[in-house]
């Protein structure tokens, strides 16, 4: 028990940590993709799996674990993927986003994470649990890239590193833009740990290799994964309720560790601060957190636990998520920022030929 705790705390930390302070943000990279035409985060989120791949195959081929072969429902992961695309952009994050966020002290982040964790419980064990079910009944595969393929594993790690490289050195080939930084105040470790600016590569590189060192401190519980963000969101609050101390399990550790990582990190570089939302924003956190809860359920995973655990171990659920909840997140992007900027210019242009 007190290995689980602290294992799951010092993974959940390192990733609130890092990601607060880099800024690691799929939400935001979802969205630049379609909203600024800037895929740079997607290409930090292709390093961070190839990262992870690359570890657990060999922690696999070196039989420190192993990985039984999984279906998973074809049609609930996609409806469910683009439900969750469109709550992260309502919501502003992510589910680790969501959580690293509270952790700064964002009001409507805290709205967002209570929503997420009770429609995900209330999918999981609640009253709509025969709906997940009887629409995760439909279409059911395998989900080894591998096999299905008939391919050796490493062939598929291959091309991924291969294509995950050219667009990395395309897009660092790229003439740098300046951007304005403020005078340094600190000095050594305390420059590098809180003040310092990372790049979103260097940043994935770090979340790659905490989303590895997670599979063997969670398979060392008995809990054979890597991060998992949704069903420790849920059974948090099933535990609230029942007082079931059979849910409360290395997952759970790990996203209160996230959560204390990015305090950590918010009050080390002077970045913590209670922020009250709008009405506006109040609204957008509860549909999106609800839509969080409700779409990572059915898809059996979040931007994490599909879009960056399930693809680096070449499962057809990550791969087929990904693109799904981009979608997703394009749909609303198009709503709250595209359709607003567009009707503003036009505004623009109209007042313009009156004058």
């Amino acid at each position: 028990m007190i290995w689980m705790v602290v294992s799951g705390l010092i993974v959940g930390i390192l990733l609130g940590f890092v990601m607060q302070r880099t800024r690691f943000c799929l939400t935001g990279g979802f969205r630049d993709m379609y909203v600024q035409k800037n895929n740079k985060m997607f290409y930090a989120l292709l390093i961070a799996i190839s990262v992870q791949s690359i570890g657990l195959f060999t922690l696999v081929g070196l039989g420190v674990f192993k990985m039984e072969a999984e279906t998973f429902p074809l049609v609930g992961t996609i409806i469910g993927s683009f439900v969750f695309g469109i709550g992260i952009i309502l919501a502003g994050g992510c589910a680790t986003g969501t959580w690293y966020r509270a952790g700064e002290g964002l009001i409507g982040s805290w709205i967002a994470l209570v929503l997420y964790g009770v429609t995900a419980a209330i999918m999981k064990s609640g009253p709509l649990n025969p709906l997940q079910e009887n629409i995760n009944s439909y279409s059911v595969v395998n989900s080894n890239m591998a096999e299905t393929l008939h391919v050796p594993v490493w062939l598929l790690i291959a091309v991924l590193v291969i294509v995950t490289a050219y667009f990395v050195t395309k897009t660092l080939k790229k003439p740098k833009v300046a951007i304005p930084q403020l005078k340094q105040k600190y000095t050594g470790i305390r420059h590098i740990l809180f003040e310092k600016r990372y790049h979103p590569f260097a940043a994935a590189v770090a979340v790659g290799i905490i989303a590895l060192i997670a599979w063997p401190m969670s398979v060392s519980t008995g809990r054979v994964g890597g991060l998992g963000i949704t069903t420790p969101s849920a059974n948090i609050v099933q535990y609230l309720v029942t007082g079931n101390a059979s849910l409360i399990n290395w997952g759970i550790f790990l996203v209160l560790g996230i959560f204390v990582g990015s305090y950590i990190a918010a009050k080390g570089s002077k970045e913590f601060k209670w922020r009250m939302p709008d009405t506006k924003t109040i609204r957008n956190s509860v549909i999106g957190g609800a839509c969080m809860g409700v779409g990572a359920s059915l898809a059996g995973g979040c931007s994490i636990g599909n879009g960056l655990v399930s693809t680096a171990a070449m499962s057809w659920q990550g791969w087929v998520a990904l693109p799904s909840m981009i979608f997703g997140a394009w749909f609303m992007s198009y709503f709250i920022f595209v359709k607003p900027r567009k009707a503003r210019q036009t505004k623009t242009q109209v007042s313009t030929q009156s004058i």
